[in-house]
């Protein structure tokens, strides 16, 4: 796409209202209850109004929006709309993240998570950046603003807990999708044990010891030479939290045409495609996110400075003032002074070093490349968009028209110097260890239309992506990978060489391939165990049936196997002893479990497991999916979960096990039942024929309020891999319409 042609947008016009109303006459104007105008300016309703009347609205019988605007600006301002319809508290939630307000809400407990926010985020650089960027741009992101105020302005009964007004330059906080996920590496404890001058220790999840579900994605791209037809292939499969994306449509008369997921509160589709191109983002491993050492010397004067080579520099501060409700409904305030030196903020304290916090800040240029990658027409499109450089975390598998396929790396990539071991804080008074650029995209490791016909990411390292024709480790400095292999990673492979007639019900049954390669790795090293004890041993007569039970297993999971749910168990069981022994011994948990555990650790691992299924379900013999289950009873963000209530059968296991459809599930305070809570959210799997064809499902449904059809009308069609035709096309929604309207109406 020439850029030329994008920023001609910044030359087109929105259409502007009539002035001179009065507030009253305004809202009746604008569809907006009189009770709500005094709040907003007559300008502003007369404008939503107008604007509002650009743009129209078709849910499909499933809940879905499909947003039609007359420009792009037009289309973002229908598109916050509907997200707020709904779940504006989602949206709402991810702006008190991101902008380092969530204190106001939740209270004093949040102010840390705040202060790590603010150490990046500030809101007065992104108010200047507002004002530089592109015309195009502001445009587009005071659409965003205008779509959520006009929202609150005709919805009075919706009442936000803190951001009773939406400005245009929020947006920048939250442009890229990842740059939270690069911040909650800060830990915050000892964020505010370095702020406070106290004294505490990491937690053990701060220090990896406790179990993390797997996050991040799978995404796989097939070549027409692998599929029945010759159309190439996308899967789209993106393993994030429940209900923190939002499917949608949206179309303007300016070229836009996407469908695909959304998070809530922004306005581009994160995964997914349009007629011509589809992308699918997963979770990288690549290390480009760093600490620096800092050797302080402190003046006479009390001011300090880092050494940097031969010379001092200053250390730099910078005051914060946060917010917080306070217990009685009020509001305190509580001020920080910062410091940072140019690596970046200080985050903590270690070995007498304060550690500065390096990562990408550029919220600008992220923006950009997150709403045009959904305009592009081809890879050349794509490529050119991506040399914005403003992906810092996310892998991506590309598919298009074309045939073309591909698999990225992100693009933000700094050049370090790598005799430095950069997963661990780098002397930052060597010069040596600063960043000295960004990579160009030919030097990143990528795997574009490769000759064996399909490429994948499961968050696993790049040198399997596409069989034979991956990038090579050797050819890479190591800060290219620190995630290594997991069990998705063999199944991936496993299920793409399996065929070369791929369609999309193929590729959907792919994604939902039953095979475990976690315990058809471990299980066998278990029954050996057993094997080995002598005959009379109380140990081998009390485990014979579970381990029979286990020895005859296929390693597949489903919702009547009872074999899955020991096997959950029994993993879970010998996971959690051995977590520090592994990190000590720098393997992968999977590793260490199958080359490291003693026959006694995985016997008595197996004798908790049939316990505690016994205790809790009255027999070790039990249905995954008794077990596996999942429940929707309200729209908070955080579900309280409880048996007594209605729950679904969930077949498929943990991404921890190598599923490649993953349902992260756990007991909750009491409950017997694991309950999911992240894993598959929205799947898409997507054919770039003549005339695109996809088909999707939402875990739940589209809708956050409880007593909407399309709060959880989706959970079989989730549970069972059954995904739902899309509505692409006007001639595919003829039919399968539910309402059709202009936001207000």
């Amino acid at each position: 796409m020439h850029q030329a042609q994008n920023e001609g947008l910044s030359r087109r016009r929105v259409l502007g209202g009539a002035v001179g109303l009065t507030a009253g006459a305004a809202a009746v104007a604008a569809g907006v209850p009189a009770s709500a105008a005094s709040a907003h300016p007559t300008a502003d309703l007369v404008r939503w109004r107008n604007q509002a009347a650009q743009v129209t609205i078709t849910r499909d019988d499933w809940g879905i929006p499909h947003v039609t605007g007359r420009t792009d600006a037009d289309a973002v301002f229908g598109m916050m709309y509907a997200q707020a319809e709904d779940d504006f508290n989602r949206i709402e939630r991810n702006y008190l993240v991101s902008l380092g307000r969530l204190a106001e809400a939740e209270g004093e407990s949040a102010i840390w998570q705040d202060l790590r926010q603010r150490l990046f985020v500030d809101p007065e650089v992104l108010k200047r950046e507002y004002a530089k960027s592109p015309a195009w741009l502001r445009r587009l992101m005071r659409a965003w603003a205008d779509g959520l105020n006009f929202f609150l302005a005709t919805h009075p009964e919706v009442r936000p807990r803190v951001i009773t007004r939406f400005e245009p330059w929020m947006p920048l906080s939250f442009s890229e999708g990842s740059i939270g996920g690069d911040i909650e590496r800060v830990p915050l404890t000892q964020l505010e044990a370095f702020y406070t001058s106290r004294t505490l220790p990491m937690t053990d999840d701060e220090r990896g010891l406790l179990f993390r579900e797997p996050s991040g994605s799978n995404g796989m791209a097939i070549a027409p030479s692998h599929t029945r037809d010759g159309h190439a292939l996308l899967l789209i499969n993106p393993h994030t939290s429940f209900f923190f994306r939002s499917e949608q449509h949206v179309t303007s008369g300016e070229g836009l045409n996407v469908y695909g997921a959304a998070t809530w509160g922004q306005f581009f589709v994160y995964q997914g495609f349009n007629a011509d191109t589809g992308w699918m983002h997963t979770s990288s491993g690549v290390d480009n996110v760093d600490e620096f050492a800092e050797t302080i010397v402190t003046g006479a004067d009390g001011r300090h400075s880092y050494r940097y080579g031969n010379a001092l520099r200053r250390v730099t501060t910078k005051t914060i003032t946060l917010s917080y409700r306070t217990a009685d409904g009020g509001r305190a305030q509580r001020g920080f002074t910062t410091l940072a030196t140019h690596h970046g903020p200080i985050v903590r304290e270690a070995d007498g070093k304060w550690i500065a916090f390096a990562l990408m800040n550029r919220p600008v240029e992220a923006l950009r490349q997150s709403f045009l990658r959904t305009k592009t027409r081809d890879y050349a499109d794509f490529i050119e968009v991506a040399g914005l450089k403003a992906n810092s975390s996310n892998n991506t598998l590309f598919a298009d028209s074309k045939g073309e396929i591909a698999f990225l790396m992100p693009q933000f990539m700094p050049v370090r110097n790598d005799r430095f071991d950069y997963r661990k804080p780098v002397d930052g008074s060597d010069p040596a260890t600063d960043w000295n650029g960004l990579h160009s995209l030919r030097s990143l490791p990528q795997a574009v239309n490769p000759r064996n016909g399909w490429t994948f990411n499961t968050n696993n390292w790049p040198w399997t992506a596409a069989g034979a024709d991956s990038p090579d480790a050797a050819d890479y400095p190591r800060y290219f990978d620190q995630a290594g292999e997991n069990p998705r990673g063999p199944q991936a492979i496993r299920v793409l060489n399996a065929r070369r007639d791929f369609t999309p019900q193929r590729l959907i049954a792919a994604a939902f391939d039953t095979y475990l390669t976690a315990f058809a790795r471990l299980v066998p090293g278990l029954v050996a165990a057993w094997d080995k004890l002598s005959a009379g041993d109380p140990q081998r007569v009390r485990l014979a049936a579970p381990i029979g039970l286990l020895r005859d297993w296929d390693h597949r999971w489903s919702a009547t196997s009872t074999a899955t749910s020991l096997a959950v168990f029994w993993g879970e069981a010998l996971w959690a002893p051995l977590t520090q022994a592994a990190r000590d011994a720098g393997m992968s948990m999977w590793d260490y479990l199958a080359e490291r555990a003693t026959d006694a650790q995985r016997l008595t691992a197996l004798d908790a497991a049939t316990e505690r299924l016994t205790q809790d379900f009255g027999d070790w013999r039990v249905p995954w999916g008794e077990i596996n289950r999942f429940q929707r009873n309200d729209g908070a963000v955080v579900q309280t979960f409880d048996d007594a209530k209605p729950s679904s059968p969930v077949p498929f296991t943990s991404a921890q096990w190598g599923s490649l459809a993953s349902f992260g599930a756990r007991r909750y305070p009491g409950t017997k039942r694991y309950y999911g809570t992240s894993g598959n959210s929205f799947v898409a799997v997507v054919e770039f024929g003549p005339k695109l064809r996809a088909w999707a499902v939402t875990a739940g449904g589209a809708s956050g309020h409880p007593d909407s059809p399309h709060f959880d009308d989706q959970v079989e069609r989730y549970a069972s891999g059954n995904l739902r035709p899309v509505y692409f096309y006007p001639e595919d929604l003829r039919g399968h319409v539910e309402r059709r309207y202009h936001p207000g109406r």
